[in-house]
């Protein structure tokens, strides 16, 4: 299979499915991450080696492959929904993606709203496009201290229904992997400290009956 990861912002991909990616590229299949925000311009604290950090964080979990945008951080709503659609679309169809994961719509950061609403349209690709086959699995994923803090009581928050069971060397992978990302990772009790990425992990492990996994909401699969 070939997973694209659609995120809004460098470390996303690492928050939200840093352990999943590597083990679904370990078990043969093909992953590449889209990037919708690639300079995170209004991030606090922005690492000035940003890049870096991205291709070293991607480098451990086993990822060669990166698609790139430079829409507005935390501006995505002044941005044409067209194209935010196009470049996703662009990006299925290069990768021949077979499967998307990305941001829950009720996340509280207005970029992931932004990405989630551009992948449910471009997820309608195969309708527009011959001989383009309709993706198989749509996976929506929580990035701490982001996901949670949903506040819109009218939105359907996020209700995880699909576990990858990671182990307790995936966590750590996904730890290394996120301390690449300078200025990402803080002390406890915050959600992106060491204690809390590995607690959540644990949680949702019990959720599944197993040790450690991550949590997904799957919106549809095929199949």
């Amino acid at each position: 299979m070939n997973y694209l990861i659609v995120v809004a912002h460098p470390d996303d991909e690492i928050l939200g499915a840093g352990a999943t990616i590597h083990k679904l590229i370990s078990e043969g299949n093909k992953v590449a991450v889209a990037i919708m925000v690639s300079q995170a311009a209004a991030r606090k604290d922005l690492s000035s080696t940003l890049s870096d950090d991205e291709k070293e964080a991607l480098s451990i979990v086993g990822v060669e492959k990166t698609y790139h945008a430079s829409f507005p951080n935390i501006k995505m709503n002044t941005v044409s929904h067209l194209e935010l659609v196009q470049f996703v679309e662009s990006c299925i169809e290069d990768w021949s993606a077979d499967a998307i994961i990305t941001h829950h719509p009720s996340d509280t950061n207005n970029d992931h709203v932004q990405t989630s609403y551009s992948v449910q349209a471009a997820c309608r690709l195969f309708q527009r496009r011959e001989n383009l086959p309709a993706l198989e699995e749509l996976l929506y994923m929580e990035v701490p201290s982001s996901t949670e803090w949903s506040f819109d009581t009218s939105a359907n928050r996020f209700a995880p229904n699909y576990y990858v069971e990671i182990g307790k060397e995936g966590v750590e992978l996904k730890i290394k992997a996120l301390s690449a990302y300078k200025g990402v990772m803080r002390p406890y009790p915050h959600p992106r400290s060491n204690e809390a990425m590995t607690g959540l992990a644990a949680y949702r492990g019990s959720q599944a009956g197993c040790n450690y996994a991550e949590a997904f909401e799957c919106a549809f699969r095929r199949g």
